[in-house]
């Protein structure tokens, strides 16, 4: 990569539809040529439909990428880097939930998650740098657990504090520290030569705990 090329910011939604004042779809507005993985009209709970939805996307674009996901499409984005190797300039993964536990009544089941490949959840290293922001109170994963994942990843955490699951529905919309972080993840490293990089799980590079930030201010919607 060009120390000078800008990546294309791909918007990945977790399972919902489109929702105007949803952080994810403000950020897309504001970064110019951002793409979003379209909703999936038939099909949205099967995590091959996800995937490859995800891969259409990926595979129109030439240049590199910083990915931007939210909720199950933070796990579409694992899932996808297990079966795909398109070049991944980073990405941003905000709160996670958490397949693998019984989720709040309404929600699948994990063995309906089980059912449409979503489990087991892949918890090898992402070959890509990669920021977990987690929130300390999110009714679909613990904190705890979403660290835990960030490890398995190589993954930078950051600490976002009480925010729910950082949707419109938990009081949180727009949030500028997203943009913030894409441009860290759009910079980072993009100068050094590909065989000089540090791997996710190198000393050099650390692991979720050494990297966890603090608590971050996001805006509330009142």
């Amino acid at each position: 990569m060009s120390p000078t090329a800008s990546p294309t910011v791909v918007i990945v939604p977790g399972l919902r539809d489109h929702v105007p004042d949803h952080w994810q779809t403000v950020l897309a507005g504001r970064i110019a040529g951002a793409r979003t993985v379209p909703p999936l009209t038939s099909g949205r709970l099967s995590c091959g439909a996800q995937v490859t939805a995800l891969d259409e996307v990926l595979s129109d674009i030439p240049g590199p990428v910083v990915v931007v996901a939210h909720s199950a499409g933070v796990m579409t984005v694992a899932q996808w880097a297990r079966r795909h190797r398109r070049p991944i300039e980073g990405a941003l993964l905000a709160t996670p939930p958490d397949f693998a536990t019984p989720l709040p009544e309404g929600y699948p089941t994990p063995e309906v998650l089980r059912e449409n490949g979503w489990l087991p959840v892949p918890r090898t290293t992402l070959p890509f740098p990669s920021i977990v922001a987690a929130s300390t109170d999110d009714p679909l994963a613990d904190f705890d657990r979403v660290a835990d994942l960030a490890r398995a990843w190589g993954s930078r955490l950051v600490d976002l504090g009480p925010v729910g699951h950082l949707n419109p529905a938990s009081g949180h919309g727009d949030c500028p520290r997203a943009q913030e972080f894409v441009r860290e993840l759009g910079r980072a490293l993009s100068d050094v030569p590909a065989d000089a990089r540090p791997h996710p799980h190198d000393p050099a590079s650390g692991g979720a705990d050494e990297h966890r930030d603090r608590p971050v201010s996001w805006p509330t919607r009142r």
